[in-house]
């Protein structure tokens, strides 16, 4: 860090041309960085990660075209750095079954946000 600068300026994480991750993302993903396990230790490995940082895993799934490039696609909420509220997040476990990304909801993945918001008002309901 530059003498003038503080950690509020500072970018959590970047790839060239990528936006930086939230906070919240960029610690689930740490926390899954160390994934060697396979489709079916997948399922655990983010329940473990979820709960590392305060979260809670939802569901996981087949990704079925939903995301390019993965076989898995698990649903999670996780508490918001901004005020600790808690947003759907989704981890990805690539099509080689070795490495898992962790994404925020966007237009392809909207309809599975929505089915993961219903389904934990489901569960609030029960």
């Amino acid at each position: 860090m530059l003498p003038t600068q503080t950690a509020a300026d500072t970018p959590v994480a970047s790839n060239a041309g990528e936006p930086a991750l939230p906070l919240e993302l960029l610690e689930l993903e740490l926390s899954l960085d160390g994934f060697s396990g396979d489709a079916e230790s997948f399922a655990d490995a983010v329940r473990n990660a979820a709960d590392q940082v305060g979260g809670d895993f939802l569901f996981d799934l087949p990704a079925s075209g939903l995301a390019e490039d993965c076989l898995r696609i698990a649903a999670l909420r996780v508490p918001n750095s901004e005020d600790g509220a808690l947003s759907v997040v989704f981890a990805l476990l690539d099509a080689e079954g070795a490495a898992v990304r962790v994404e925020n909801p966007d237009e392809q993945t909207e309809g599975l946000k929505r089915f993961a918001e219903a389904f934990v008002d489901v569960l609030q309901r029960i």
